[in-house]
This record gives structure tokens, sequence and C-alpha cells, in this order.
């Protein structure tokens, strides 16, 4: 049994959040489940991922081969709120020592059971990335994807995984602007039309925009070196990197040395 990690008052942490995701610790990894949406986006941020530290994480002044069976191997990769691993999973595949955290303990045992079913090792713990940054971890790679929007405190979450990332390293975030197209797509199209995800999932006052989420990263002693857009083709049916983010985006920053 996952031991629950305590919330602090002051936290950056939603306990509300945590609690909605806990309850569906069950339907993570059900493709058809109220996870749909996010088993729809995990291959372009993947490949994102996979693109971006192959080019910046050099091997003897080289780009790594970001084709090759394990373009991230030896890079120490934090995933912050990881629920129950969709993401932390096909970076360990691709080689990368993955630590992820989520302060939800049915998350964390949904992706320990799935993992070991898998044959990954992968270092889950129950844990608040302000409480993670207390012990003194540093990291290659610190990703909060899918999480900004579920925060109280942007700045001060930032700061957190800033400090936890390496000189030189890498804090790549992805989350939704606040445009009225998102509002449109992501809440009323996404929660009550399409069905893509539970209602009340998102609150649209705490959509980040890139100028906000730019300065909050500057801010946390990195600077931003990368942006793109995420899209949904509905021909396709697929997601794919875009110029437009007015709705998901993804940005990434590193650290200064």
């Amino acid at each position: 049994m996952v031991q629950r990690e305590k919330i602090a008052p002051e936290s950056t942490v939603d306990p509300e959040d945590v609690a909605r995701f806990d309850r569906l610790s069950d339907e993570w990894w059900r493709p058809d489940g109220p996870m749909a949406a996010l088993h729809k986006f995990n291959p372009v941020r993947v490949a994102y991922l996979r693109d971006l530290l192959s080019r910046h994480f050099t091997v003897d002044g080289r780009p790594r081969d970001r084709h090759g069976p394990e373009p991230l191997a030896g890079l120490r990769v934090l995933d912050i709120g990881c629920g129950a691993g969709i993401l932390a999973e096909p970076l360990a595949r691709h080689g990368a020592v993955v630590t992820a955290i989520d302060p939800a303990p049915r998350n964390i045992e949904a992706a320990k059971d799935h993992a070991a079913l898998a044959g990954l090792k992968i270092n889950y713990r129950c844990a608040t990335a302000e409480a993670l940054n207390a012990e003194g971890e540093v990291f290659d790679v610190v990703l909060a994807m899918e999480v900004l929007e579920h925060v109280r405190d942007v700045q001060g979450f930032l700061r957190h995984a800033g400090a936890m990332t390496r000189p030189g390293g890498v804090l790549v975030a992805a989350t939704l602007n606040r445009t009225f197209k998102s509002f449109a797509f992501a809440i009323v199209g996404a929660e009550y039309v399409l069905r893509w995800a539970p209602r009340g999932t998102h609150d649209w006052s705490q959509f980040i925009t890139p100028a906000e989420l730019g300065k909050s990263l500057e801010a946390a002693g990195l600077r931003v070196f990368d942006e793109t857009g995420v899209v949904f083709d509905p021909l396709a049916g697929k997601w794919r990197l875009a110029h437009d983010m007015s709705i998901n985006y993804i940005m990434a920053a590193v650290k200064r040395v």
C-alpha cells in the first residue's frame, strides 16, 4: 500500500484535483476510458521529447540517434504529476532513468503495478514537487506535462521544478493556453460534447498563456529555447505539432549554468 503524501496548506498542489485524479486510478490505462484523450495525445509528446532531448544532450559533441533503440540512455528524468505512468513508461523504454512522482497514492499503486507487468524499472514515488526538492534531488530533465493547469501556485511550483533541474538541464512543460478558443475546445468540447475528459477536469481560470509561462520560467532561472503548439487533426484522428499555440502548447527551457 502506497502511503498518502501529506499536503501542507501552503503546498502548490490542489487537494481537490489530487482527489479527483486519485479516484480515476483504475481507469488510467484504459485507452477508451476517461484518459482516452491523453492516450491519443501521448505519442506526439513522447516524440517531441525524444527529438528535443536527443538534440540537446549530445554525445561526443553530436546529437543522439533519435531513431536508435535507446535515444535517451542515461538521462535522469523526473516526471512530475505522472498519474499512472502513461508518459513515464515510454521514456523508460527510450533508455531514460525515470523518477516519477504524484501526490495521489492510488495513481502510484496503479503505475507500479503496470510497470511491473511491463518489466520496466521506474522509481515511482507518492510525493509533491516541493517534498522532493527538499531532499536536494537534481535531474537532467524535469517534466511538468499537463500539470500546471492543476496546481494552485504556478510560480511556486516552477521554482521547485527549476531547482531540481541541473545547470544545463532542461525543464519541459505542456499546458493549456487561456483563450476563448481553449475554453470552447478544452472544456465545452472535450468535457461536455466529446466526453474526452470527465466534467470538471479543467478550470479555465487556471489556464496559462505562453507569455505568463515564459515569465515564470525566467523567474525560476531558466531560459526558454523551444515552444510549439499541439493540435488535434479530426481527419487523421490524432494530435500533431503545429504553430498554433492557442489551445495546447509545449515549452522547453534550459537551466542557466
